[in-house]
């Protein structure tokens, strides 16, 4: 009999995960509580209890190449960085290719999970969906989570004082579709996350003023890169991690901090990150908007009064007819017990950010809950290759001793909120997990075989393409995905003058060149 598995989900993570069941030869169920595929990335107009919600003009911070599954390129004519529409095409075009279709129930809404009473020998799931008000009850034998953690708004009015007696009017950024309702309005912005300057960069071509307060202050980075490359396919290669890696920790925060303020002194502009860590906000248009005195960056809110906000350490008062609460979103498994997913003060005790730690079995997996310095496609799909293996039990299974010792030295607490960035390198997670299901790219062997390839994987972009290179589930394309990603990403902006293939990808010279370089800077610095 073939292993039974229910997805919850059917967005980025639940598509991805249902596909790699399939590869492994288990049977997934793959439960979607709206009425079609998507998640996050599906712009509904009206906002829906307990799904994400877009605005309309939501386009990916990260470009195609690095978002891609790893062996499902996008096509070539797709923009760089995509909107939200275009995402929602390439899902559909993934679930359509892999034929997820069929094992996807839609309308179907995943009311509980608890373990059966066999569980310690079964480690099998009780899982009761609901559909048009019937419920029914099935049993399997793993559970992939892949609900997201976009739904459930977090909104600490208590943390503002004050709020009760504000008369303006003021809402989550969940709530938030189109400028219009700050037309001549005076704006306050609470939060600088990438909706949160989002909307101040919307707002403030038709509210009357706009202020973002923050009391953590943000890195900002243009997805228009060094010459005009996008930005992870300069920052996430395996040269530049091992550099972040290697060196020592001052003088790889220093490094970081160079870059960032490359394209303006972050200073000079109101926003320097209180703490060190790293996971910068992605806008092309804020630093110019804060020069043009569109947008001005304050410190965190003090107390609110009827028609204005005091800031901390600003005596004056502000006036204000509109606040939006950019202040994020609250991890929430509402069809699990307290138990399976300790969720406390927004950490979750998750060995590798999948698995809990206090299952007596490996069968229930949290996909996606990771935020990377980078793109989640390809970071929740290796998850979800690395999953499906352990549930069938293959070599990539963890056992129960090492699971046993990690969940005892107690280094398995994820910080889930934004304070408590995930530490790890994306690429270094990706690369452990490949190492347990053996296809982790080994860049030296390629070295002597092909050498072209080999070049292009540590000093290119650390494309996903390189995890079907070889080992379980590797495909025949992966080789030429990688050698001509450039191309795909030049071809949809080169529009007037005829490409020469030549100088499509900037030549490995150069790029060698340019490389030695920078390694001389770095370590000279």
């Amino acid at each position: 009999a073939r292993m039974r598995v229910a997805v919850v989900g059917a967005g980025v993570s639940g598509l991805t995960a249902t596909k790699c069941c399939l590869d492994e030869g288990l049977e997934p169920t793959c439960f979607e509580q709206s009425q079609d595929i998507g998640g996050l990335w599906r712009y509904t107009e009206h906002i829906e209890a307990s799904r994400p919600s877009l605005y309309p003009s939501v386009i990916s911070n990260t470009s195609k190449e690095m978002s891609a599954f790893s062996d499902f390129p996008y096509p070539e004519d797709f923009p760089v960085f995509l909107p939200n529409a275009r995402l929602l095409d390439y899902l559909r075009r993934y679930a359509k290719r892999f034929g997820l279709q069929e094992h996807i129930k839609l309308g179907t809404t995943v009311v509980s999970v608890r373990k059966r009473p066999d569980f310690a020998t079964t480690g099998q799931w009780d899982v009761v969906t609901e559909t048009d008000g019937k419920q029914t009850s099935h049993i399997f034998d793993a559970v992939m989570v892949c609900s997201g953690n976009f739904s459930e708004p977090s909104l600490p009015l208590h943390c503002f004082a004050g709020i009760e007696r504000f008369q303006g009017q003021y809402f989550h950024s969940r709530q938030y579709k189109h400028p219009d309702v700050f037309q001549g309005k005076r704006v306050l912005v609470v939060g600088m996350g990438n909706s949160g300057v989002d909307i101040a960069v919307e707002a403030s071509r038709v509210a009357a003023k706009v202020t973002i307060c923050t009391s953590r202050g943000a890195w900002v980075l243009s997805r228009v890169f060094d010459h005009g490359y996008p930005w992870d396919m300069v920052f996430n290669t395996r040269l530049m991690s091992l550099i972040r890696n290697i060196l020592p920790g001052p003088l790889s925060r220093g490094l970081i901090n160079y870059r960032v303020n490359q394209w303006f002194k972050h200073e000079n502009y109101g926003l320097q990150p209180e703490k060190r860590y790293f996971l910068p906000v992605l806008n092309d248009d804020l630093p110019s908007y804060i020069l043009t005195g569109r947008i001005t960056i304050k410190p965190g809110v003090k107390e609110f009064k009827e028609n204005s906000v005091v800031f901390h350490n600003c005596p004056e008062e502000e006036p204000i007819d509109i606040v939006v609460f950019c202040t994020g979103y609250n991890v929430s498994f509402p069809f699990l017990e307290e138990a399976v997913v300790k969720v406390e003060n927004k950490h979750a005790s998750l060995y590798k950010y999948v698995f809990p730690t206090h299952l007596q079995k490996p069968t229930l997996a949290v996909l996606g809950l990771i935020k990377p310095l980078g793109a989640i496609m390809p970071v929740t799909e290796m998850q979800a290759r690395w999953v499906t293996r352990v549930f069938k039990g293959r070599r990539a299974n963890i056992s129960s001793s090492m699971y046993q010792n990690a969940v005892q030295g107690g280094h398995i607490l994820f910080g889930l909120s934004y304070d408590e960035v995930l530490k790890t390198d994306c690429l270094v997670y990706m690369d452990e997990l490949a190492s347990f299901i053996g296809t982790k790219p080994s860049v030296l062997g390629l070295l002597c075989r092909d050498p072209q390839l080999a070049l292009t994987i540590f000093f290119g972009p650390c494309t996903p393409y390189q995890y079907r290179l070889g080992g379980p589930g590797r495909w025949d394309g992966a080789r030429q995905a990688i050698l001509t990603q450039w191309d795909r990403t030049l071809k949809p902006t080169r529009t007037r003058v005829p490409a020469s293939s030549s100088s499509l990808c900037p030549s490995l010279l150069t790029v060698v060149g340019f490389l030695l370089l920078l390694a001389a800077v770095v370590f000279g610095f």
